[in-house]
């Protein structure tokens, strides 16, 4: 992999109107030619992402939208697109010149501020008027006034952005908080149609990567060689990750004094709300015959013969409710309206976004009152795996400390859970 994946990176978001520097101020911001300028208002069409090092910071996104005074049918279009930025941003750098009245960025402040995004407001092109053009007074955000052709006023912007940046950003563990040094994990990774050819798949080699980074000791196997390699080993492992498509064959390999889990769980948890997922799970129970299902993925691929979204959570599903359910598959950036027309939704790992992203679709959900789980979470529930997948998260210790009494539905009554 060459450089911090774009999913792992803090996400500014740059928005404004047309013309008033907003590509301008990310080259000033950067220090070199990474965005088109022109005169010609609307030159930024869709939303361009650039993977950049914020130095000293580290790596960051930032992304030039579109003006959001776009006109005509293409313009609407492009402020949509413009707005769906919105959902995955960490900051927000609201730009406007000395042209502005305000009155849209009063809008995309609102809609900022209900998606809790830190904001900045930018009063760019300053050698260009001689007068003050703060905002209102309620509009309560720190402003910096700016000329990205002049560069007066960037370095202050950088530096507090960077601070910024510093504060605000708290990133969840993947797994580092399950474990001490010296400890071993062992990852069951298949290698399977839809791993990338002389490599594996981001949340293997996240997993890897901070395990390495607790000075804990990592042990890669396919699911076949599994049962071998713990069989090799002089003490047990302190925990057993797995892909969720083997899950029900490693939970049979394991013993059951070794906590298992698998990669989609650790990412329900590090990007999402695992308690959500947890909770949005027990919507199963109650299906119906003709109940809609949505398979809501982060990313596009190519779909595969016996594809996991497709193909085998469906069927799953079937099985294990024994009713015929009506599934929908959305994969990519959007995430479809109405969604109250399904009874449950089951979205992916996320690997491919940033936790923002992520919350953002798990509060659409809610706000829809449709419950929501993700891969991991469910197939463990499938395959009766409650509540040992998740006994590992101290989060989860309810489950141990109260078990039946806290979470009925953990109760397994007929070889079904029970509600």
């Amino acid at each position: 992999m060459q450089g911090t994946p774009r999913s792992l990176r803090p996400h500014i978001g740059i928005f404004g109107r047309r013309n008033v520097g907003k590509s301008s101020l990310i080259n000033a911001l950067v220090g070199q030619e990474v965005a088109i300028v022109s005169d010609i208002p609307g030159t930024t069409t869709d939303p361009v992402f650039k993977p950049i090092e914020l130095l000293p910071f580290g790596p960051v996104v930032l992304i030039d939208t579109a003006g959001l005074d776009d006109e005509g049918f293409l313009g609407e279009l492009r402020k949509r697109k413009s707005l769906e930025i919105l959902n995955r941003c960490d900051v927000a750098l609201l730009v406007w010149d000395g042209k502005t009245d305000f009155a849209l960025e009063r809008e995309i402040l609102k809609l900022l501020r209900e998606r809790n995004v830190l904001v900045l407001g930018v009063a760019n092109k300053i050698d260009e008027t001689p007068r003050l053009f703060d905002p209102p007074e309620d509009f309560n955000i720190p402003v910096f006034r700016t000329s990205a052709r002049t560069g007066e006023g960037i370095a202050y912007l950088k530096t507090t952005l960077i601070e910024v940046l510093r504060q605000g950003i708290q990133e969840k563990p993947l797994i580092r908080d399950l474990l001490r040094p010296g400890d071993l994990v062992v990852l069951v990774v298949p290698i399977d149609l839809g791993a990338p050819k002389g490599r594996l798949i981001l949340p293997q080699v996240q997993t890897i990567r901070e395990i390495l980074d607790t000075d804990a000791v990592s042990l890669v196997v396919k699911e076949r060689e599994l049962s071998e390699a713990l069989e090799r080993l002089k003490t047990p492992p302190r925990l057993v990750v797995t892909d969720s498509q083997v899950f029900h064959k490693v939970a049979g390999a394991v013993p059951p004094s070794v906590p298992i889990t698998s990669f989609s769980i650790l990412f329900a948890r590090h990007k999402g709300d695992l308690k959500t997922f947890v909770e949005g799970v027990k919507a199963v129970e109650r299906l119906k015959p003709g109940d809609r299902v949505l398979i809501l993925e982060a990313c596009t691929h190519h779909p595969l013969p016996d594809d996991i979204g497709r193909v085998k959570i469906p069927r799953w599903l079937r099985q294990y409710t024994g009713v015929d359910l009506h599934f929908d598959v959305v994969a990519g950036p959007t995430v479809p309206v109405p969604l109250t027309e399904y009874q449950l939704i089951v979205h992916c790992g996320g690997c491919m976004i940033n936790p923002k992203e992520m919350l953002f679709r798990i509060h659409e959900a809610s706000r829809a009152r449709v419950p929501i789980t993700n891969y991991g979470v469910l197939i463990a529930y499938l395959h009766g795996l409650f509540p040992r997948a998740l006994e590992v998260f101290p989060e989860m210790a309810f489950l141990r400390e109260e078990g039946e009494q806290t979470l009925p539905f953990f109760r397994k009554i007929g070889g079904r859970w029970n509600l």
